[in-house]
This record gives structure tokens, sequence and C-alpha cells, in this order.
């Protein structure tokens, strides 16, 4: 906020009633008039104002709303005033959550470095942010790491440790840019993708500092190219902490202090040589027993840690060996990482080998078995063993249970031997594999996540032997985000290379994910690819489901108009190809379309429209979300009795999951439904569609189950809880500054409080409601505005009311030239 600066103190509630002592002085406004434009009581303001209460922080967002300053830089200073989180996600609820953790494992070996980790426990304690530089392979990872370990072991109540590699220095792929870097930093911590701001490196920046702000999170930022790189994603506010590596000194980063890192020492280096090949220190010790041989080993090893750990395993796994044997093997290199790596593929037997270089055909993120056994064409068990024994010898890492990730050095090697030793065809057959892998599991993904209406299964390329199980959408979307970054490098490397059935199809299986965590934005650029591709194929089925696709995530970017047009270009196409199930598909978004637009029968027709083609189809899931939407279109236009035997049958309908959508969508319209004549039955359902919207952690779909059930409430004529309903969903509203989710809901909020004999509230709504409705495109929330507005104009001035009312009915037959 701008203003003055923070008041000194060190409680936080005297803190936060100084800033809202602030707000009134900018606001012009005695206590009991800023009361009643906030519309709070004054008795309760007196007291948030002089800090003997902690204010709810829907009354925060209402007094800063009102002097037009954005409430969320007072967001931590609340929370630690100790006031109760207003409908906080599932996690929340259930008391504290488990602790995101996505360090690599600490390895056990980790051998001197006293000074460097005093050096960046220090900066930590005095900067809260730090960056190790040093050269390839010096273990700037290994120290970040460790000390990243040892700061979570030291705060037990952290919220989160996590990781990114940026892959600054990483062959064959571009540099992980601060946008996708921060997409996945918000969310590791489940951010909702409703507050991820859909575009701008600025505004996420913002987003992950304010994140930050209120939480105990250390991060690991691994392999920076550059300071620019770098700096969006370095904390604001608040106690989280930051470790940086990069092979760059970053001297952009004025504020952040440097920790450079050497090679080992010779007595570091005989001992991490010892501790990891697991000699005993003793004089029966090999390296003791030849103390020149081991003398060389390290000379060889460039007294790089890295380097040691290779030749120890070597040494280790062949307890036949003397030390002189290894350093005669290690002596072909030309270099000390070409020593070692050399010598250690050296022991892979023909199998292990060729995994190895085709491990460097990967795009250099960590990876599991299931995608090391379909690159290299061999069983899910053969491939596992394989990787146990890469990890043996120190060529691959495990950084997390059952991930593993190839050093950028090893990859480099990797990749190099790849090129030199298999030929172009192989290559090409293995990079086939790949892009084939991560369309059909992103495809089984997708299908265990039932949060859209569901399409083709995957076409492109063949299906791998073995693909990961996903025994419910938390596993699928578990591995989404585990396997993001591969996921999108497989949509560079398909398009690089024109792949164009993976180009097609791989987008489609990624929009659930998108809609729970990125936003639109991303997913636009990559349908807009997509269609590129199918023109490029010319198969219409192709043409029109990327239309249909680009249309959809046009949709739901807001972009209504270039929607609309996708949409028109699919229907041609779409009759070309005959495929029922994507016309039924299309049929179910246009629907979506048209009614946010403010059309009000063709939305209806649509939707049954869609049903009969998914029922052609044999497709019952699809055959329910249509009919959940068409309960909901005929609710929307006065049908109860109709929208509510509609609402049943959906229910009726068997799933695993309490929170799929057609079936939240059917509980809240029956729940609207029958409030006049069922109202227990009503509040069942609209509370049961509450809880397990909260369960399912979206925070939009809670909202509107909390402005139905007002609506409801308000129906059975309990105006004071149906005002606290609203009133509890436009506080989540306001935290996620969702404009056009908001207008849905005004004029529902506005009616409920002219019922409740508050009539200035519901003008000051459905005022709101027309400076939105026209700009956002919603024109039936327009036309009932206007209806609104004159009902409260009725009695004081009936000419005003007129006017709207006439209005208001010119916009409907606009919409629909049946409605009178």
């Amino acid at each position: 906020m701008d203003g003055p600066q923070r008041t000194a103190t060190a409680d936080p509630q005297n803190e936060l009633a100084a800033r809202l002592r602030l707000i009134q002085e900018l606001s012009g406004l005695g206590v009991r008039a800023l009361a009643r434009d906030t519309g709070l009581s004054s008795s309760s303001l007196s007291r948030y104002l002089s800090g003997r209460t902690v204010p709810p922080w829907p009354a925060v967002i209402a007094l800063c709303r009102l002097v037009k300053r954005d409430p969320r830089p007072l967001r931590p200073l609340w929370e630690r005033s100790a006031s109760p989180l207003p409908a906080p996600p599932k996690s929340s609820r259930q008391g504290r959550p488990t602790p995101r953790n996505d360090l690599p494992r600490d390895v056990a070996d980790f051998t001197g470095r006293e000074a460097q980790l005093a050096a960046v426990l220090a900066a930590v304690d005095s900067h809260r942010v730090v960056a190790v530089d040093g050269m390839a392979g010096v273990g700037k990872t290994c120290l970040a790491i460790h000390a990243a370990h040892r700061l979570a072991a030291d705060c037990p109540d952290a919220d989160a440790q996590l990781y990114v590699d940026l892959h600054g220095f990483t062959e064959g792929r571009e540099p992980l840019d601060p946008d996708s870097a921060l997409r996945m930093l918000l969310g590791a911590l489940d951010v909702p993708s409703e507050k991820v701001p859909r575009e701008g490196v600025e505004q996420l920046a913002a987003c992950w500092r304010s994140e930050l702000a209120g939480r105990r999170v250390v991060v690991v930022i691994d392999n920076a190219a550059d300071a620019d790189q770098v700096r969006p994603l370095l904390p604001g506010a608040g106690p989280s902490v930051a470790l940086i590596t990069s092979r760059n000194r970053l001297i952009g980063l004025d504020e952040v202090p440097p920790v450079s890192l050497d090679v080992l020492s010779p007595q570091e280096s005989a001992e991490l040589l010892a501790r990891a090949s697991g000699e005993p220190s003793g004089p029966d010790g090999r390296l003791a027993r030849d103390p020149d041989s081991a003398a060389e080993v390290l000379r060889l090893c460039g007294h790089l840690p890295l380097a040691l750990r290779l030749a120890a395993a070597r040494l280790r796994h062949r307890p036949g060996w003397t030390v002189g044997i290894l350093v005669e093997r290690m002596a072909e290199g030309s270099s000390e990482f070409d020593t070692a790596f050399a010598m250690s593929v050296r022991q892979l037997d023909r199998s292990q080998a060729r995994l190895f270089r085709l491990l460097g055909l990967l795009p250099g993120g960590s990876f599991d078995e299931y995608l090391a056994a379909a690159l290299a064409d061999v069983p899910l068990p053969s491939a596992r063993a394989m990787l146990e024994d890469l990890v043996d010898t120190h060529l691959v890492q495990e950084s997390t249970a059952g991930r593993y990730r190839l050093h950028d050095l090893v990859h480099q090697h990797a990749r190099r031997s790849c090129a030199e030793q298999d030929s172009p065809a192989e290559r090409e057959r293995a990079l086939g594999r790949f892009l084939d892998y991560y369309v059909h599991a992103a495809a089984a993904a997708d299908a265990a996540m039932p949060f859209l209406s569901p399409g083709r299964p995957a076409s492109a390329g063949h299906a791998p032997a073995a693909l990961p199980r996903f025994p419910d959408k938390n596993a699928a979307f578990a591995w989404l985000v585990a396997e993001y970054e591969n996921l999108v490098a497989a949509f560079e490397i398909a398009d690089a290379i024109g792949a164009d059935a993976h180009v097609c199809e791989l987008p489609r299986f990624l929009r659930a994910y998108f809609a729970r965590r990125c936003g639109t934005t991303h997913l636009n650029a990559l349908f807009e690819r997509s269609l590129a591709a199918a023109e490029r194929l010319g198969d219409p089925l192709q043409l029109a489901d990327a239309h249909s696709d680009l249309g959809f995530a046009r949709y739901n970017a807001g972009r209504m108009a270039e929607a609309d047009a996708a949409y028109e270009a699919a229907q041609p196409r779409l009759s070309q190809a005959g495929d029922v199930g994507s016309a039924a598909e299309l049929a179910l978004r246009r629907g979506y379309l048209k009614w946010d637009e403010g059309h009000v029968e063709e939305p209806l027709e649509l939707f049954r429209l869609a049903g009969k083609l998914y029922e052609q189809a044999g497709c019952p899931t699809g055959s329910a979300y249509a009919a959940a939407s068409e309960a909901w279109a005929m609710l929307q236009l006065g049908h109860r009795e109709e929208a509510a035997q509609r609402a049943r049958e959906v229910l009726a309908v068997p799933h695993t999951d309490p929170a799929w959508p057609p079936t939240l969508t059917a509980r809240i319209t029956l729940g609207v439904a029958i409030a006049h004549e069922e109202p227990d039955e009503a509040a069942h359902h609209l509370r049961q569609a509450l809880a397990h919207a909260r369960d399912d952690g979206h925070l939009n779909n809670e909202a509107w189950c909390l402005n139905c059930l007002g609506v409801a409430l308000r129906h059975m004529g309990r105006y004071e809880e149906a005002l606290a309903s609203h009133r509890e969903a436009f506080a989540l509203l306001d935290e996620l500054f969702e404009e056009h989710w908001k207008v849905r809901f005004l004029n529902g909020y506005a009616e409920t409080c002219r019922l409740a004999g508050l009539p200035q509230e519901a003008l000051r709504l459905h005022q709101q409601t027309l400076d939105l409705a026209p700009r956002l495109g919603y024109r039936y929330e327009e036309a009932l505005a206007h209806e609104g507005v004159a009902t409260v104009l009725d009695e004081t001035d009936p000419a005003a009311a007129a006017e709207h009312r006439a209005t208001g009915q010119a916009v409907l037959r606009e919409l629909s030239p049946a409605v009178r």
C-alpha cells in the first residue's frame, strides 16, 4: 500500500490496527461514516482501529477497497495477528498439512567444506539468501542441498522445502525461463491456480513473494545461468530463505552474498575417496597400502567431488582391484571429467551402457523407471535393475525415492557418447519412444482427473509396455506436477522435430493440470502451436479437435469472441470427420460460451444436443456432464421442477469422486431448486457440495457453493444466514481477485440484501454488476442487474426504475427474441 511507512512495533495486532488507522485517514471519514460505507458496525470498527480486536479478513478487504488499495500486502501481518483464516482449503482445515519436501537426498559421504558451510549458513542468517558459485563438478549443488537439509532440521515447523533446477548449463536445452520456474514453485506450494496471475513475470514474482511472506520455506535454486534468470525467484519479506547455485558469480545480485567453491583440499579429497569407496581408514585399506597411487587418483580426479565419487564407486565394486589398477584404468582420459566418466562407463555391461547413452537424449530433468523402460524399450524390472546399477556407479543420481537425474556433466558425456556410438536411426527411434511415453502417460493421468468432459484416448505413436498407474486424481495430479517440466520439454522436442501428431495431442491431456495450477496463458500458446501442427497434418478430425481445444482455452482466458471464432471453425470440420464424441464435446463447450455471453435458450439446446451425442458415442460420463449443465440452465430459466428432476438423474449416476463436476453441479442445482418446498433436503445437498468443494481445494467452486447456499437460504427466509454465506463467498472472491467469477454472483447477493432490508447495499451490488458485466461480456447478468435496480427503485424513483427495466428488457431481446 502507498502512504506512511510501517509502524515499528513488535506486536502484530497493534501494528495492524495502526495500518487500519492510516486507511481511515486516507478515507477522510469518521468511524460511523466509515462503518456505514464498508458495511461494518461502528462498535466493531472502533475495536479494530484501537487494536482491541483483530478484524476478520473480509473486514480488512472492505476497508482497503474503500480507499482503492490492494489488501494483499496486509495479509501476512493479519495472519501473524492470529486471526482465523476465512474458509481455508482442505489442508488447513484438517490441521497442519504435511510439509512439502522436494529436496534431493543429502549425500551420506558429505566431506569437508566446514568453512564454506559456515559461510552459507551465516549468509542465510544475515540475508536469508546466498549464492554458491564455482566450476562444474566442484560440489555446489551438494553443498546447497546439505545446507538446506541442515536448515530444515533446525526448523522442524517449516512449511516446505523446495527445489528447482534452472538448467542454466544443461546441454541440449534452453535454460528454464522465470515464468515457468515461478509457476512450478507456486504449484509446489499448492497455491490455487485462481490466485496465480495468468501472465507477466513481475506479477508472478509478486505472487511468489506474497506467498513466501507468510510461510517458512527453504528453496534451493540450482544451476542459475545469470542474475536475470534468478532475480524474480528471490523471496521478499518474511522468514523464507533461498540457496542459489551457479557456475558464474552472480554479480548482478548485489544484495545476495556469494560463497565461492574451489576444488577440495588434498586432505578433504583423500577423506572423500576413502569414505565413498568404503575403504577402512587404518593401514589395512588399499588406499593406505599404496599412498602414491592414491595420490595419483586424487590428481587424475582434479580434487573434484564428482570425479572422486565416480572413481571411488569403481574401487568399491571391484574388491579385487589394487589402487594401481584403478590408476591405469583412469589414465586413458584426457581430463579429470573424461578420466572418471570413461573409466566408469567402461565397467558397464552392454545393456547398461546403452541405457546410459540414451539417457543423454532426455531434456535434463528428473525421470522415473517407467520412462527409462520406454526409452530403452526394455521391461520395467530390467530398467529398474539397470538404474540401480547406474546409481551404484554414481553415473545416475537418485534424487528422491523413485526419481533419478544426471549431473549436467554426466548428461553431457552421455549425450556425446550417444551421438558417437548410436546410429541416427536408433536415436530417432529412442526419441520417438520418449515422446510416445509422455503422450500416453499424460493421457492416463488425464483420464484419472475427471475435471473436464472426457476426450478420446491417445493415438499418437505406440503405447509403451508399462505406464504408471493412477488409482485416483490425487496420484495423477502428483505425477503431472513431478513431470511437468519433462512434459513441456517433450512438447518442445516434438514441435522441433516435426512430430505433429504428438504436438496435437499432448496439450489436450494437460488441460486439467493447467486448469488447476497454471492458468491459461501457457495453454493457449500450446494450443496455438497444436493447431499449426494439425494444419500440417491435414487430418479433418485433428483440425476439428485443435480448433475446439483452442476455443476452450480462449474461453477459459475470457477471450469470448476468439473462442466463438474457434468453435465456428471446428464445426464444419467435425461434420466432415463424423466423430460423434468430439461433436458432443464441442456442443457442450459452445453451451458454456453461449450461456456466459448471456444467451438464454440456445445454451439449453446445446446441452441437450451434447447429451444425445454422448449417448450415441456410448459415453455415460459425457452424458452426465451434459445433463448436469442442462439442469443448471433450466434452473436459471426458472424451470425449478424440471431442473430438480434432471439433477436427481445425474446424482443417480455412480461415481467414486464426490467432487466430480457433474455431481457437484447437480447437488447445487437441486439444493437451490427445492429450497422452497424441501428446505432441509436442500440445505443437506448444498452443504454436501460445499464440503466436497472444500475437500477438493477448488476455491472458485467453494465460492460458487457458498453463493448458491446463500440463494437457497434466502428462499427459505433465513436472511441473516444467507447474508453470511454470501459474505463468506465474496471474501474468497476478493482474495482471488476474480472479477469474471464475481459478476456471476453479484445479482443473487444483491437480491438477498434487498429482501433482508438492505436496499442501498442491494443497489450498490447491482451497480457493480452493471460496471463489470458489459466489459466482461456477461450480457444476461447485465439485464438482470437492470431489473434488480428497477425493483429497488420502484418505490423511491419510479421514473429511473422504468428506465432500467426497459434497458434490461432490450438487452434480453438482443439475446433471445423469444424472451419478453
